[in-house]
C-alpha cells in the first residue's frame, strides 16, 4: 500500500473534502485564471504540444497511474499568507476508492473548475479512512528532530520535494507514511472524526477538517480512462524519446495481469506488490529512480529499483544504478529491511554479437562483482513492439 500526498490550497482542499476526490493539473497562461491544458494525446498517437509540455503532462499521468485502490491519500495544505495559512500542514487519512487516476479534460465541462479556481485534470476518488481534524505542521513533520535517532529517519521524500520544486502528487515510502500518519494521530490525541455518512469540509479560520450537517455531495464529473499506449507506440516508431510515457505505462500495468510479459520479467510468481513509486528522489541533486516497487514473496520483502531507457542500453547505465543502491542502503533499508533487486529496462538490441553489446555486458558483470554482498545481480530486461503492445523479455547474459 502506497501513500500519496496531494498538494492543495485552502480553496481546493475544501472542495476535495466536500466532493471526496483529489486531483492535479497545470495552469496554462496567466496566473490569474483557471485555464488548464487539454490533453489531446490521450488514446491518440499525435499531439499538438511541444515535447516539454507533453512530458510534463505525461509525468502527471505517471504520478496518477501509480495509485491503487486502498492506497492512503494525505493532503498537504500549502502556506499562503494572503489566506492566513501561515504554515503548511499535513492532513489525513483517506483511501483511494479505485485504481489509477482518471481524466477530466480541460474544457467548458470540466467539473468544479470554477469552484476550484484552477484546472485539475487528473483526478482520484477518495473516501474517509481515519480522518483527524488537526493538521501536522511542516515544521513538526520535516524539521523537528527531537525524536529522530538517525538522519535516515527523516521524511526525505517530502524534503526532496520541497527542495526540487512543486509536484502535485508525491508518494512517500512505507516508513515515512507510518511516521507521518502517527504524527497526525498524536497531534489529535488519537481522536478521529466520526465520518459515517457525514459531509466533510475545511474551516479556514480554525484550519481544521470539520463536519457539516448536510448530505454528502455526489461526484458527477467525467471519468475518462487514461491510455498513453498509442502515443508511446507513435514515438517508439519515430525513434523519439518516450521515457515518461513508458514510466506511466509500467506503473499503471505492473502486477495486475494486463501485460503478462511485464509481470513475469519483474515479479516472482505469486508475489504481492506492497509499495509502488515513480520518480523516486534519491538525493539533493536531480537523481530520481524512474520506478521503484517493494514486493513480498513468501514473507520476504524485495525492493526493486528500475532504470528505464527509451533507447538501447549503454555502458553508462550502471553508474546511475550504483547511485540508487548507495542511497537505498543508507536511507531506505535501515527503516524497512529488504533484499534489493536492481533492474534495467531498455529498448531491444537486435544484434548481440557486436563489440558495443559485449562492452555493455561487461559493465553489468563489473557491477554485479562490486555489489555481490549488497544486492542481487542486475536484471536486464528489453522491450519491443509486438501486436501493437509492448513485449518485455529478460535477457540472460
Amino acid at each position: 500500500m502506497t501513500t500519496h500526498v496531494f498538494i492543495v490550497d485552502s480553496i481546493t482542499f475544501k472542495i476535495h473534502l466536500e466532493y471526496l476526490f483529489a486531483g492535479t493539473g497545470a495552469k496554462k497562461g496567466s496566473s490569474h485564471n483557471n485555464e488548464g491544458y487539454y490533453v489531446d494525446f490521450n488514446n491518440n498517437p499525435t499531439t499538438n504540444y511541444h515535447y516539454i509540455t507533453e512530458n510534463m503532462l505525461s509525468g502527471m499521468i505517471a504520478d496518477g497511474s501509480r495509485i491503487r485502490c486502498g492506497d492512503n491519500i494525505l493532503f498537504y495544505l500549502q502556506q499562503n499568507y494572503s489566506n492566513k495559512i501561515f504554515e503548511g500542514k499535513f492532513y489525513g487519512i483517506f483511501k483511494a476508492t479505485h485504481d489509477w487516476s482518471f481524466l477530466d479534460n480541460y474544457d467548458n465541462s470540466q467539473f468544479l473548475n470554477i469552484e476550484l479556481d484552477k484546472s485539475l485534470t487528473f483526478r482520484t476518488l477518495i473516501e474517509p479512512y481515519r480522518v483527524y481534524p488537526e493538521g501536522v505542521t511542516e515544521w513538526e513533520a520535516l524539521d523537528e528532530i527531537r525524536n529522530i535517532q538517525s538522519p535516515n529517519q527523516m521524511l526525505w521524500s517530502l524534503i526532496y520535494r520541497k527542495l526540487k520544486g512543486n509536484r502535485g502528487n508525491t508518494m512517500i515510502t512505507m516508513y515515512e507514511s507510518e511516521r507521518l500518519c502517527q504524527l497526525i494521530r498524536d497531534k489529535n490525541l488519537r481522536q478521529e472524526i466520526n465520518t459515517n455518512n457525514h459531509k466533510l469540509s475545511f474551516d479556514q479560520i480554525t484550519q481544521k477538517i470539520i463536519i457539516l450537517n448536510e448530505n454528502t455531495n455526489n461526484y458527477i464529473g467525467r471519468k475518462e480512462e487514461i491510455n498513453l499506449l498509442p502515443r508511446l507506440i507513435s514515438k517508439y516508431n519515430a525513434n523519439k524519446s518516450f521515457e515518461t510515457h513508458l514510466q506511466a505505462y509500467i506503473v499503471k500495468n505492473i502486477g495486475i495481469g494486463i501485460n503478462q510479459t511485464l509481470d513475469n520479467c519483474i515479479l516472482m510468481a505469486n508475489s504481492e506488490i506492497e509499495w509502488l513509486g515513480n520518480e523516486v528522489s534519491c538525493g539533493v541533486g536531480m537523481q530520481r529512480i524512474d520506478v521503484m516497487l517493494s514486493a513480498n514473496f513468501n514473507g520476504q520483502r524485495t525492493l526493486i529499483p528500475i532504470e528505464l531507457k527509451s533507447v538501447e542500453a549503454d555502458i553508462n547505465n550502471t553508474k546511475q544504478i550504483q547511485r540508487y543502491i548507495d542511497w537505498i542502503e543508507q536511507y531506505y533499508t535501515p527503516n524497512k529491511q529488504s533484499d534489493i533487486q536492481p533492474i534495467l529496462i531498455s529498448k531491444k538490441i537486435d544484434d548481440k554479437n557486436t563489440a558495443k553489446y559485449k562492452s555493455i555486458i561487461s559493465t553489468f558483470n563489473d557491477f554485479n562483482l562490486r555489489n555481490a554482498t549488497r544486492c542481487e545481480n542486475l536484471k536486464y530486461i528489453e522491450y519491443y513492439l509486438e501486436n501493437n503492445n509492448l513485449t518485455f523479455s529478460k535477457i540472460t547474459y
